[in-house]
């Protein structure tokens, strides 16, 4: 374990406060938070309602509208049965094949009534390809004939979030594909201060819904670094907690630092090494909810393109409840590590 969770608890409680509120706060819980149930039980609706009175303004968090025509690789998945626009809209997706999405695990897996997480099922959503504006009239909606996802996903966790959707048909209006790297050029794309693209129709500030399609410029940043200032967060929460019971028990110092120790042996790291840390050091610019399964992507010295990574999970805002949008930055699936599994699924089906 990381030796910063081993300080004694006086130096974690005396320790300069962050400058982020987010990273104090908790992150999305995949368990709580799917992007379908979300919208199918009026979700963003409410969300906006709750924040009606607020003049920020509308765009993807840190954004701008994306110009027609751009990123025309970028889906989004809609709820069939509902008036197609931005209250349709759940999740994001990216076109690798002509009749192929990829997407993240957590947009089409969930918890059924009984409480037992299930894939989606494919006629209960459709794919809406060929425009940045999701309306009537525009672009091609077309049916799923199969999800796929990680196996080794589990709806409790966001690791291993991606997923594939198989398209009953090739779109039948003008889109195209995007690449994805391999596991050297993954290695390559995954460095501090590489540019990144996120790309989207998820909440906007003021938790706005929208049915154009917004994109943010941030970077790549330190895997390490993002899971150091998660978990100095939740140390400092935690020894405070702590601090608090042994009072209430009566424990003495070196019985509490022991307590500590012993605690911190089952801390995990929240960002795996299947997973991207992309955002700004200024923070403001980000992925928000509806932005899942979205693709984040790295522009190539000859003008093109590339997916590094999926938009899988952020921080939440505990007032609001939605995503924060001051945060730092975001989380997304490692796109290279997958290459071998989205071939062989390709070819299997």
């Amino acid at each position: 374990m990381k030796t910063f969770l081993t300080p004694l608890l006086t130096t974690l409680l005396l320790a300069a406060p962050l400058t982020a509120q987010e990273i104090s706060q908790p992150e999305v819980d995949p368990g709580v938070a799917s992007p379908f149930a979300f919208v199918q039980g009026g979700g963003k609706s409410q969300r906006q309602a709750e924040v009606a009175q607020s003049d920020s303004g509308s765009r993807v968090i840190g954004g701008e509208l994306a110009e027609d025509g751009e990123w025309p690789w970028q889906v989004a998945l809609l709820i069939n049965g509902a008036p197609v626009g931005a209250e349709a809209q759940f999740c994001g997706g990216s076109m690798v094949l002509d009749n192929w999405v990829l997407t993240a695990a957590h947009c089409v897996h969930m918890k059924d009534p009984n409480g037992v997480y299930r894939d989606l099922n494919p006629a209960g959503i459709s794919v809406f390809v060929g425009s940045n504006e999701i309306a009537d009239g525009k672009g091609d909606i077309v049916p799923v004939e199969t999800i796929i996802r990680y196996p080794d996903y589990v709806g409790t966790e966001f690791d291993h979030d991606i997923a594939l959707i198989k398209l009953a048909h090739a779109p039948k209006v003008p889109y195209q594909t995007i690449k994805v790297p391999d596991a050297e050029f993954g290695d390559a794309l995954d460095q501090p201060g590489v540019r990144t693209i996120v790309t989207g129709w998820g909440l906007t500030e003021g938790a706005k819904q929208t049915e154009f399609m917004r994109e943010a410029e941030i970077q790549m940043m330190s895997r390490d670094m993002c899971n150091q200032m998660m978990l100095e967060a939740r140390a400092k929460a935690a020894a405070e907690g702590l601090t608090y019971a042994a009072q209430a028990f009566g424990l003495k110092q070196e019985e509490t630092e022991l307590v500590w120790k012993e605690l911190i042996k089952y801390v995990r790291e929240p960002m795996s090494k299947n997973m991207l840390c992309s955002g700004t050091f200024e923070g403001g610019k980000t992925s928000c909810s509806g932005d899942s399964g979205g693709p984040l992507v790295v522009p190539l010295g000859d003008g093109q393109y590339i997916q590094a990574g999926v938009v899988s999970w952020g921080m939440s805002d505990s007032a609001t409840g939605s995503c924060a949008e001051d945060a730092l930055f975001s989380a997304y699936t490692r796109v290279s590590n997958y290459v071998d599994w989205l071939n062989q699924t390709v070819n299997a089906n």
